[in-house]
């Protein structure tokens, strides 16, 4: 319930604006997050270059990876540990979201339609949405039903 004071109604204690000391550090958990997760899909990249005009396999499973990280992370901090205002912004939006890369796979979709293959083209956009979904779902069941034992 809003708060009234003086005549002014504010938003409850959950959503009103943290105090610049705390922006300051969600912006840096979401930094080192971020760092991370983007080290990670370079090295993979680059430890397993994708053949040209290939299915690009290496950002297929990173990407299916990273959503898979993203269910168990968010179903964990969301779920089962106390609330923390640093993890989820540092594992989710950082690690996760620098992980996964929708850019890359849109520019290996334009290329593989560009160089004649419009159809494996449209088969990796619809695989890696879908896999993307499933991954998710089966990562937060698995993560919910972990919890249960």
């Amino acid at each position: 319930m809003p708060e009234a004071v003086e005549g002014i109604v504010r938003p409850p204690r959950s959503v009103r604006q943290r105090p610049a000391e705390s922006s300051s550090r969600l912006v840096v958990a979401v930094f080192v997050g971020g760092v991370a997760g983007a080290l990670l899909r370079a090295g993979a990249e680059r430890a397993f270059p994708a053949a040209a005009h290939g299915w690009p396999w290496t950002t297929f499973v990173v990407n299916i990876g990273g959503a898979l990280a993203l269910g168990v992370f968010a179903t964990r901090l969301q779920e089962r540990l106390p609330p923390s205002t640093l993890k989820r912004p540092l594992l989710g939006t950082g690690f996760c979201g620098a992980l996964t890369t929708f850019s890359t796979l849109q520019v290996e979709v334009l290329q593989l339609a560009r160089h004649g293959r419009p159809w494996v083209a449209a088969a990796y956009l619809g695989s890696s949405v879908v896999a993307g979904l499933v991954g998710l779902q089966l990562a937060t069941a698995f993560t919910r039903r972990a919890r249960l034992r």
